[in-house]
């Protein structure tokens, strides 16, 4: 999701949410049987979920929001039978036999009704109905009887009755389709790789294909390439591929700088997300109205929400305040793409950016990254989850420099794929490959608000002598600790970058190991943007 649509996320925010989980149990496998209306909100469901339980266990707790109306439910899996539930409009509530071990069941809840969120249905600018499930963060419980929380993944799969003139599409691959009488048409999809609720959506629309091809060939995690394709309403196909010409080069580079691609396939979709876009595991949406122009949907957006399908899909925040191992990570990955597409100074650009962000926005300066007390979770889009986030993971690598950062990515991630993770999770692989302490580290940035707010003087000492540094950090956040660049051009015109280490003081100088030629003609502080502050230079 991008951060210009936090303003609109926020103003939908319907209170506080259900953070419910349900310790003893865990999703395998979710199929979602769906009949869609040919026009209107109302739809059927059959929602089975196949879970293990630990002995003891004798009810499985189902998220699921009123008006929907459940009518009945089973469990068994290869043959079922009535089971006693109710509904309070909240929380689906199936009697499951009783167990003396762990074992796994099958349970099916059947309930009908008009979701008012969670699965969009709308008709577009040109009166044809259509449908986009748009889950984030807990939405997902106005039309899916679910776990509805990202430490639960399981695996989906989607059978969707559907008009014909629908094309329904879906996270995973096509796995049948066939036809019905009525000119209606049974759509199937399925994934391998387990996903959180939030990611588990369809889109059932008038849309036609443009096919980007077999894209990362030799870089996928099923078959040897990601098939890529774009899904748009007629009207927008002549400006395709667009932007989304560069696909393929973004897959490439995430998949070389992490690991394989972790889905089938990766489709770009038009659609009625609230969001400037959806990271949908294998399926992202992107807002109908970015389609509407010829320069439509951009590269760092398509860059951002692919980044997703590395951080935040295939592994997930565990808990909802370390939203930044998500968003944070999707940030600052988009912007290391464009240091790989189009060089240094077009990355500085972006961080310069990113930094101006964070330093502007209240949210910063009242709470830290790690905001596990905020329970409204459409209010952690924020610039502490998108940009704050990745600038610490900027700051990260040129603390520990590039390979050790690079390899403690790929330690982090591959041996979660498919699972979740904590920000501490993270920091133990970094303190690993860089072989030293980081508490300090992402305690100060993520863990209390703020950011560093410096006046920077410098002298030299003596013609050809080094420099003396003197740092004052401002009083409304406590010191921080970093290391402070800075481009000195000396008395020869040579121009060299200088780094030094600025302890967690109010007020402290530092004087560089470096001597330079002559008297040093001037000093740029920070002139890669390397750092999160504010910088006077009086």
């Amino acid at each position: 999701m991008r951060i210009a649509m936090f303003a609109a996320a926020l103003l939908v925010a319907g209170g506080a949410p259900l953070l419910a989980q349900q310790p003893g149990v865990d999703a395998l496998h979710y199929r979602f049987a769906l009949t869609l209306p040919d026009s209107g909100p109302h739809l059927d469901v059959a929602a089975t979920v196949r879970f293990a339980r630990r002995a003891g266990v004798d009810t499985l707790r189902l998220d699921l929001l009123a008006p929907m109306r459940v009518t009945g439910a089973t469990v068994g899996c290869a043959s079922a039978a009535d089971a006693p539930v109710t509904h309070n409009g909240r929380v689906v509530r199936i009697a499951l036999p009783r167990a003396a071990a762990a074992d796994t069941l099958c349970a099916t809840v059947r309930y009908a009704g008009a979701p008012p969120d969670g699965l969009v249905i709308s008709t577009d600018s040109a009166g044809r109905w259509q449908a986009f499930g748009d889950n984030w963060p807990d939405r997902g419980r106005h039309w899916l009887a679910s776990i509805d929380h990202p430490s639960d993944k399981a695996t989906v799969e989607w059978v969707v009755d559907a008009p014909a003139d629908r094309r329904v599409v879906a996270n995973g691959t096509l796995r049948a389709q066939e036809y019905l009488p009525g000119r209606r048409r049974r759509t199937t999809w399925a994934t391998l790789a387990p996903i959180p609720t939030y990611l588990m959506v369809i889109a059932a629309a008038p849309l036609v294909a443009h096919d980007l091809g077999q894209t990362a060939c030799g870089l996928a995690s099923v078959e040897r390439c990601v098939p890529q394709q774009v899904f748009t309403a007629p009207e927008q196909a002549r400006f395709m591929p667009g932007r989304f010409a560069e696909a393929d080069a973004i897959v490439r580079f995430f998949s070389r700088l992490v690991g394989p691609f972790p889905y089938e396939e990766l489709k770009h979709l038009q659609s009625s997300t609230r969001f400037g876009g959806m990271e949908n595991a294998g399926a992202i949406f992107y807002a109908d109205r970015l389609f509407r122009t010829p320069d439509g949907v951009g590269v760092q957006l398509i860059a951002h929400e692919t980044a997703h399908q590395w951080f935040g899909n295939a592994v997930t925040e565990r808990e909802w305040g370390h939203l930044w191992l998500s968003e944070g990570f999707a940030t600052y990955f988009a912007a290391l793409y464009t240091e790989h597409a189009r060089g240094a100074a077009a990355f500085a650009e972006d961080l310069r950016g990113m930094r101006d962000e964070v330093t502007s926005a209240k949210v910063v300066a009242e709470r830290p990254v790690l905001d596990t007390a905020q329970t409204v979770l459409l209010e952690l889009l924020n610039a502490n989850s998108y940009p704050k986030g990745g600038f610490v993971l900027h700051m990260l690598r040129r603390e520990v420099g590039d390979s050790a950062f690079f390899r403690g990515i790929r330690a982090y991630w591959t041996p979660r794929v498919h699972g979740t993770a904590l920000t501490d999770d993270l920091r133990a692989v970094m303190e690993r490959e860089a072989g030293r302490d980081l508490r300090w580290f992402f305690d100060q940035w993520l863990r209390r608000p703020g950011f560093a707010e410096l006046e920077v003087r410098w002298t030299q000492q003596g013609e050809g002598g080094p420099l003396a540094v003197t740092v004052t950090q401002g009083a409304r956040f406590a010191p921080y600790r970093f290391p402070l660049w800075l481009e000195v051009e000396d008395g020869a015109g040579a121009r060299a970058l200088v780094r030094v280490e600025v302890p967690a003081a109010r007020a402290t100088t530092v004087t560089t190991r470096e001597r330079f030629a002559g008297r040093v003609r001037a000093v740029t502080v920070d002139p890669r943007a390397d750092l999160l502050a504010t910088i006077r230079t009086p």
